[in-house]
């Protein structure tokens, strides 16, 4: 999938025997990110917390080629120790309660993850001498609501409902990082991103292909109008590796960067969009009971572009089409299409 569109800017050299630690790995993005690092033959840590029937290790095929850790990012002494034990270089803290809806159901467990893990892995970085880079997913909605579209990185920080906010702290948290105490940090604010391997059913693409797929009703829990920015895994991935590999030029140490698209879509037209793809052209059915979310939310890529050459290369019609391929082979393996 995607192999034709290569990942990393600095292809196998970089990363070669590289000692890289990645929190989430057993997630949608994590999960690419470790198995691209494997690629580029690096010596990959993952720290575990629950064991699920199925996840992004087992997805990839990488569980054999990991280090795994059981435990949790709230685990301060935890997180330290394996960052000195494997003498860690590289960072890519993904780790997070990654749901809107679960963040407003279950506010304290989602800040628990969000922000004292975030506090965990860097207080840990910075008292590890092998530590070279740090980078921490924070997130568009950490923007929250703006009247300046699309949102660049030097617009304030408005996040205020829980799963935002918590990205908000994030994103603080590591710049200070930086600012106080010089550990070598990057911020990445993606758009909604998409491909296969997410397993959170629940978001709005794996949910509407897997509908679309199996010929079910699709439901739009907003009112459909609501406009977002998706960006495909593969480019999400390049930019995580591109922005680790020049963490020591000057213009990107420290800073924070969008990633996106820069093309959003409403939500009726995407839901639109993915049946046309599937070939299943069920009408979806809006719901209009969402709370707690953004009613237009996008981002400017022009610093990224402009500092280290960085642009998203799938539009969303390819990525799509990946992405639904994906799921179909995945729902054939299943028994359920």
């Amino acid at each position: 999938m995607g192999d034709e569109k290569t990942m990393g800017s600095m292809g196998m050299n970089f990363w070669k025997d590289k000692k890289v630690f990645i929190t989430g790995a057993d997630g949608f993005i994590g999960g690419w990110i470790a198995k691209t690092l494997i690629e580029k033959e690096a010596n990959v840590t993952v720290v575990i917390r629950d064991t699920k029937r199925e996840d992004s290790l087992d997805l990839h095929n990488i569980r054999k080629k990991v280090n795994i850790v059981k435990g949790d990012i709230v685990d301060y002494p935890l997180m330290q120790r394996i960052m000195n034990e494997y003498s860690i270089q590289y960072v890519f803290h993904l780790a997070a309660q990654p749901l809107v809806e679960i963040a407003t159901r279950s506010p304290l467990s989602t800040f628990e993850s969000n922000i004292k893990g975030t506090w965990n892995i860097l207080e840990s970085a910075r008292l590890t001498k092998t530590v070279e880079g740090v980078i921490v997913a924070s997130s568009d909605k950490a923007y929250g609501n703006q009247e300046k579209l699309p949102y660049s990185e030097d617009q304030p920080l408005q996040g205020i409902y829980p799963y935002d906010a918590s990205k908000v702290c994030t994103d603080v948290l590591t710049r200070s990082y930086f600012i106080s105490f010089g550990l070598p940090v990057i911020v990445t604010r993606n758009a909604n991103t998409y491909g296969g391997g997410d397993l959170n059913f629940g978001r709005m693409i794996p949910g509407a292909i897997i509908s679309s797929l199996q010929g079910k009703e699709m439901n739009i829990r907003s009112d459909g109008t609501p406009e977002r920015d998706f960006i495909y895994i593969i480019d999400v991935v390049n930019s995580y590796l591109s922005l680790a590999e020049n963490i020591k030029n000057k213009n990107v140490v420290g800073n924070a960067f969008n990633t996106g698209s820069g093309n959003p879509i409403q939500v009726i037209d995407l839901f639109k969009l993915v049946t046309k793809l599937t070939g299943n052209k069920i009408e979806p059915k809006v719901l209009g009971e969402a709370t707690n979310e953004i009613d237009k939310q996008y981002l400017s890529t022009e610093k990224i572009k402009k500092t280290i050459g960085w642009k998203a290369k799938y539009t969303l019609e390819e990525g799509l089409k990946e992405t639904i391929e994906w799921y179909r082979n995945y729902l054939v393996k299943k028994g359920k299409i």
